[in-house]
């Protein structure tokens, strides 16, 4: 299929291509094997690898072929597989409709109806009620109640069978590792179900938006899921869940003293926002076709050789699904997650073939997950079932998207001050010549929107790192273009220019971090101040 990036690319400010000289600190990868990797697993025959897909089965089957050939051994509990049930919804929008009615005293309600697509969309997530639905707004600021830190943006707000209109964000005075927990939905809804909200209607912050409105609500109505069963439920009792079109948003702010532009303003700067009723109600009708999915985790072990220390294990982890098939962008309907995340799937396929005559005392495991894209899914269910003993996992190394796109100078490490994980990655960084820093973009939400979020959820010190850029720099550019081309893009397929010194370059990071824990006699520990070692085990 031809791929418009491979035009678009000439505009890309990279001076580095696909043949890029590798540094002579590297000894076990030269980037080759890990872009092959991605070529099989990004090609247009594995249809975009759309969880429960026949190209996701197809790409899940390379992925064990290569652990089998790379010596690995099963870890799921049907060989290397892992099935995971799910439910799957479509909003089915000719059938559904939005419109807001405002209301004034001593004249008739106005109503008026919305386009979806172009207005809001539904987030089918939420098991949304198939009635219509009839309730006051309350604009309730960022939406967080954060006891730690005595701040709750609902605090006086009457949002009884009341939907809640927020923006996005957390205000600068919030430690970031706090602020991304409770921006985790089912944190979110705990609270808005306990002041007897009925839904939520986000508005993105325009200042932390990784893709523009076009492309975000270009595929809203591509099938959403959810684990089955009654315990992954978190958001039992949203009647209603929106996105809505920051553009578009001053609709709800008529009448009420506020602009959209000045909450908007308030929100990039990170300071606090004013709550209030607003004067308008939101009727809203949902057609969701629902039915089940099957499909699977894949799970593989590298044994250990310390008759004790081999009972735990050092988890490596990256998911293999994508977006499937979408709506076109320039003609192409595939959306090949190369990047995203077929980058780390070749990763751990490198890592398998790279320790298979390595000695370690720790055993590794390996788990490819499935419906990251679907909301971190599939490693939700491995965290709440997993295939080896919970407590025997002391770490896990996430690899997503990790974009080697311009040399290796700086690694961004999410979760850098929460463990001492943190400091193992500063040190082995250094060694190869190369800096980490804390994610400097608080506002993307980053550390709750991977897969090593399960793992933290249940107790296990994680880490997520990636190629990093200083602020300001010409590279911060170059990521800011790709996120805005090719993140959630057809665009993101292996016709794109790539570093295969940078990606060797970190690979070695990562071979240095799984065996430095892998041999410590002890396990990595939560820092006391941080905010997650409340769930440590």
């Amino acid at each position: 299929m031809y791929k418009h990036l491979l035009l678009m690319s000439l505009t890309f400010a990279l001076s580095t291509t696909t043949l890029s000289a590798q540094p002579p600190q590297q000894k076990h990868f030269d980037g080759k094997t890990w872009w092959g990797h991605i070529k099989v697993l990004a090609d247009d025959g594995m249809e975009g690898r759309e969880t429960g897909s026949e190209g996701l089965r197809k790409a899940e089957a390379y992925v064990v072929e290569q652990l089998t050939k790379a010596g690995a051994q099963p870890a799921g509990t049907d060989g290397f597989y892992q099935p995971v049930k799910f439910v799957s919804r479509q909003i089915v929008e000719k059938d559904s409709s939005i419109a807001l009615i405002f209301h004034s005293i001593g004249h008739p309600d106005q109503e008026e109806p919305l386009v979806l697509g172009d207005d809001a969309y539904f987030n089918t997530r939420v098991d949304l009620v198939s009635e219509q639905v009839n309730a006051p707004l309350v604009f309730a600021g960022y939406g967080l109640k954060i006891p730690e830190k005595n701040y709750d943006d609902l605090a006086g707000l009457d949002l009884k069978g009341k939907l809640a209109v927020i923006l996005t964000g957390f205000p600068a005075d919030i430690p970031t590792a706090l602020a991304a927990h409770y921006q985790w939905a089912g944190e979110r809804w705990k609270v808005f179900r306990e002041a007897g909200a009925i839904g939520i209607i986000t508005i993105p912050n325009p200042a932390s938006m990784d893709i523009p409105w076009s492309r975000m609500s270009l595929n809203r109505a591509h099938p959403q899921m959810d684990l089955s069963g009654a315990e992954f439920n978190e958001l039992v009792g949203q009647k209603v869940a929106l996105t809505w079109n920051p553009d578009r948003a001053d609709k709800f702010f008529a009448g009420s003293g506020h602009t959209f532009q000045e909450l908007a303003d308030l929100a990039r700067d990170r300071k606090p926002l004013p709550r209030f009723p607003l004067l308008f109600s939101l009727k809203s009708r949902a057609h969701v076709e629902k039915q089940e999915v099957t499909s699977a985790n894949v799970i593989a072990r590298l044994p250990g050789s310390d008759p004790k220390l081999s009972k735990e294990f050092v988890v490596l982890s990256a998911h293999v699904d994508h977006l499937g098939i979408g709506e076109p962008i320039h003609g192409d309907r595939i959306y090949n997650g190369a990047m995203d995340n077929g980058s780390g799937c070749a990763l751990l396929l490198d890592m398998a073939k790279s320790l298979r005559r390595e000695h370690f005392r720790r055993s590794i495991l390996l788990v490819f997950v499935t419906a990251e894209e679907k909301g971190l899914l599939g490693s939700k269910f491995f965290a709440a079932h997993p295939t080896v003993d919970l407590k025997s996992m002391v770490a896990d190394f996430n690899v997503d998207m990790f974009l080697p796109i311009v040399p290796l100078t700086v690694l961004k490490v999410k979760g850098l001050a929460e463990s001492d994980l943190g400091d193992l990655a500063t040190q082995v960084a250094k060694s190869l010549n190369v800096r980490a820093i804390p994610d400097l973009q608080p506002l993307r939400n980053s550390f709750i929107r991977s897969d090593q979020y399960s793992f933290v959820r249940r107790g296990i010190p994680s880490l997520n790192v990636e190629i990093g850029f200083d602020p300001g720099s010409a590279q911060e550019k170059i990521f800011q273009d790709w996120r805005t081309r090719n993140y959630h893009a057809p665009s993101d397929d292996s016709s794109q220019p790539v570093d295969l010194a940078a990606a060797a370059l970190y690979e070695e990071i990562m071979r240095k971090l799984l065996l430095s824990v892998a041999n410590d006699e002890a396990r990595p520990q939560w820092k006391p101040d941080s905010f997650f070692r409340r769930y440590a085990q």
